[in-house]
């Protein structure tokens, strides 16, 4: 294909150590259980490890059949990785490997599981960190997203892709389904700075706080608002889905803590799911943030903690975080452009 391989990637990246080699060799074990997990997945109702509810994971997160296989197939592709432990959704303990190897990996073995079943994308989201001697189980991981050594997610869809980033841009690498080989086909992706496209589950807007109220309520008002100009939504209840589509052409995605029992910090979790992806955004020239604060900055408290996540485009998170902080106020708080304004009356 005259593309570089995956690996070819990595092997360039790591000549200038041995802890590079360290994070290659574990980010290939993590793509050769992407490739198992992408044909059973692609199997579909042939095959009966997809929709089966099993048990409950946590709180609110039902564990579906599909999501004990796929941590199953990366506890098993890491035994022979450099890694000493596995942080997953799938276990509420850090799963030990290796007790002296130098690196940590977190991951959602499979994000977007619920939806599954409805044939929609789903991927696998992980970090790759260094461990430190010093600490060890839970307290090993807890340590802020700006201490990771590479961060990637998997999605399987139309075609099975990886988003990676080892600190040096994102790249986007597309499986050879053929060749089972991973093929480099967007080198460091570059974020539109504004957009026209938004993620979020309209849904609980009701639940939503002032901020993430009056801007949703700009983007709604489209030509005829504060923004002047229209806005698409976009949702599909997959982070990784949403997030790749931001990824290659703009965009804005939303889960937000709100006023609900239980997603007062949202439904995303630090470690192993908004650290990667906010990470590669970042690579890619993109924002993350909980609406105050950036992301890669906020140190864990606990291993399946939770966040609020707001990333994309530079100029749109820009445009959140200073009506949380009160630099801009719109929507609801503008006179002309209010649910009870000027041209709302006249519409």
């Amino acid at each position: 294909m005259g593309l570089p391989t995956l690996k070819e990637y990595l092997s360039n990246w790591t000549l200038e150590g041995r802890t590079r080699g360290q994070v290659a060799d574990t980010v290939l074990a993590l793509a050769g259980a992407s490739i198992r997990l992408a044909d059973i997945i692609g199997r579909g109702a042939l095959d009966n490890r997809l929709g089966r509810i099993v048990a409950r994971a946590g709180e609110l997160d039902e564990q579906k059949e599909i999501d004990v296989f796929a941590n199953e197939v990366i506890v098993s592709a890491l035994q022979d990785a450099p890694v000493a432990a596995l942080a997953s959704e799938e276990a509420e303990l850090p799963i030990a490997l290796k007790k002296d190897a130098p690196l940590l990996v977190a991951t959602d073995p499979l994000d977007g599981s619920s939806n599954v079943d409805a044939n929609v994308s789903v991927g696998t989201i992980f970090a790759i960190l260094p461990r430190h001697p010093s600490s060890d189980g839970e307290a090993a991981f807890l340590r802020p997203g700006s201490h990771q050594l590479a961060a990637g997610f998997f999605v399987y869809g139309p075609q099975t892709i990886l988003a990676l980033t080892v600190g040096h841009g994102t790249q986007i690498f597309t499986l050879d389904r053929k060749t089972e080989i991973y093929h480099l086909t967007q080198r460091n992706v570059s974020i539109p700075p504004e957009a026209s496209e938004y993620a979020i589950n309209a849904s609980n807007a009701r639940h939503w706080d002032d901020p993430i109220r009056i801007y949703i309520h700009d983007c709604e008002n489209g030509a005829n608002g504060p923004r002047g100009h229209d806005f698409n939504m976009r949702w599909t209840g997959s982070p990784v889905a949403d997030v790749y589509r931001i990824l290659t052409r703009g965009g804005i995605y939303l889960y937000p803590g709100d006023r609900r029992k239980g997603f007062h910090q949202g439904r995303i979790r630090l470690m192993y799911e908004a650290n990667p992806l906010s990470w590669i955004m970042e690579q890619a020239g993109g924002r993350a943030t909980t609406g105050r604060d950036r992301v890669l900055d906020v140190v864990p408290a606990a291993l399946h903690q939770k966040t609020p996540l707001i990333c994309g485009s530079r100029d749109e998170v820009d445009r959140v975080m200073r009506i949380y902080s009160g630099q801009e106020f719109k929507g609801d708080r503008s006179p002309l452009f209010g649910r009870r304004g000027l041209f709302r009356a006249l519409q």
